[in-house]
């Protein structure tokens, strides 16, 4: 069955906007997993925009269901996974300066990297996923370089959705099927939302996880935190 993973990287954001401690990301970690949250996700990034490298440490110790740590695996944040150790590290390819997450990983031409990279991980017993586009070369590349997951990019699923859902999912539906012949787990994220997500699962029900965090935390302005989650896990939890 689906889980449903929170990331709260936007709740650093607005608490970062004024400085100070409000909202107070540690606690909105843990009101998340109260009400419902299966798991939470964090994506610090060198210049600690949203999360912080500080955050990471002190929610550590607080999660309860399943800590997922996103982002490019430079030495500071490999630094970062291997002193706090999640139960899951997610390896995403973004720039510096990029304003969110907007490509996979080409796992052919970084085989080699990705391959020392999920290795070190692992030494420390942490499951590795490997960001990637729909695309079956990749995930096929991807297992190749010993990792436990994909994530599917689901940017370019959500922007065609609303306007012809059967061809938006057909290139997801392809790359997931590669990932479970070819033994890995399969998560999934970016943009998806209230409108969008119960399609994408009952299509690809074999999905291990969502990790939502922009249309959660936007929803929640209008529903609430708790309410908005709770609608969520209604769109995953359907079989």
């Amino acid at each position: 069955m689906t889980k449903l993973s929170v990331n709260i990287n936007k709740i650093a954001t607005i608490r970062n906007a004024r400085g100070g401690n409000m909202p107070n990301v540690a606690k909105a970690a843990v009101d998340c997993e109260r009400f419902g949250a299966e798991g939470i996700t964090v994506h610090p990034r060198p210049d600690e925009r949203h999360i912080r490298y500080s955050d990471v440490r002190e929610i550590r110790p607080l999660i309860t269901t399943e800590f997922n740590i996103e982002g490019n695996p430079i030495p500071s944040f490999i630094q970062l996974v291997t002193e706090n150790i999640p139960h899951q590290v997610t390896l995403v390819p973004d720039a510096e300066d990029a304003i969110t997450s907007n490509s996979g990983w080409d796992t052919i031409r970084y085989r080699d990297f990705l391959t020392e990279v999920c290795a070190e991980f692992k030494r420390h017993g942490i499951r590795t996923s490997i960001f990637v586009g729909a695309d079956s070369a990749m995930v096929e590349g991807a297992a190749l370089c010993g990792c436990d997951r994909v994530e599917l990019y689901t940017e370019p699923y959500a922007e065609l959705f609303p306007t012809d859902p059967e061809a938006a999912i057909k290139p997801f539906i392809k790359a997931a099927e590669t990932a479970k012949a070819c033994g890995l787990g399969l998560n999934a994220g970016h943009d998806l939302n209230l409108m969008n997500l119960e399609f994408f699962i009952r299509n690809i029900p074999w999905t291990d996880e969502v990790s939502i965090g922009h249309a959660i935390i936007s929803d929640a302005l209008y529903m609430g935190l708790e309410e908005t989650i709770k609608a969520y896990l209604s769109k995953i939890k359907i079989f």
